[in-house]
C-alpha cells in the first residue's frame, strides 16, 4: 500500500452522512502512513430512489473496492440496505471488517456476525490493521512499548 496505491474502501451507508460514518474517516485519516481512497458515498444519492434504483447505485459504489466496512448501527435504521451491502459483498468475495456500536450496544443477529470476516473496536489501530489485513493480507504486529523510570 502506497500514495499510488491506496486501499480502496468502502463503509456501509444508507444515503445519509451520520456520525458513524464520518467517524470511520477521522480514524483512517489520522492514521499514520496509511493511504486509502472512498468507493462510496451517501452523499452519491441516486436520482431513482426506488428500492433496486438504491441497490443499483450500492451495487456501483462497491464494484472497485477492496474492503467493506459494516457499521452495526445502520442495523438499527436501515436492515434491509445493510442486510443487501453485506449480501453484496459475500457475493462478490469483499472482505467485511463489522465495527460495533459507537458507544452502545447493537445486538446482531449470527447471520450478520458471520457474514464479517474480522471484527473490530473503534480504535484507530484496531480498524486500520482490520482493514490492511482484510484488503491486502497484510499483517501488522505492532506493540506498545512503555518505558518506566524506576527511582
Amino acid at each position: 500500500m502506497s500514495q499510488r496505491d491506496p486501499i480502496r474502501v468502502f463503509v456501509t451507508h444508507a444515503f445519509e452522512l451520520n456520525d458513524e460514518y464520518l467517524r470511520v474517516f477521522e480514524f483512517l485519516e489520522s492514521a499514520r502512513n496509511f493511504y486509502y481512497r472512498n468507493c462510496g458515498g451517501p452523499e452519491q444519492r441516486p436520482v431513482n430512489t426506488s428500492v433496486e434504483g438504491l441497490h443499483e447505485a450500492l451495487r456501483q459504489q462497491m464494484a472497485t473496492t477492496e474492503v467493506v466496512v459494516a457499521l452495526s448501527a445502520l442495523y438499527v435504521t436501515q436492515r434491509d440496505l445493510l442486510l443487501f451491502q453485506l449480501n453484496y459483498a459475500k457475493a462478490s468475495e469483499k472482505p467485511v471488517v463489522l465495527l460495533p456500536g459507537f458507544g452502545r450496544e447493537v445486538l446482531l443477529p449470527p447471520a450478520v456476525i458471520g457474514m464479517s470476516d474480522e471484527r473490530a473496536k473503534w480504535d484507530e489501530r484496531a480498524l486500520v490493521d482490520a482493514i490492511r489485513h482484510q484488503a491486502r493480507h497484510e499483517e501488522t504486529t505492532r506493540w506498545d512499548s512503555i518505558e518506566f523510570k524506576i527511582d
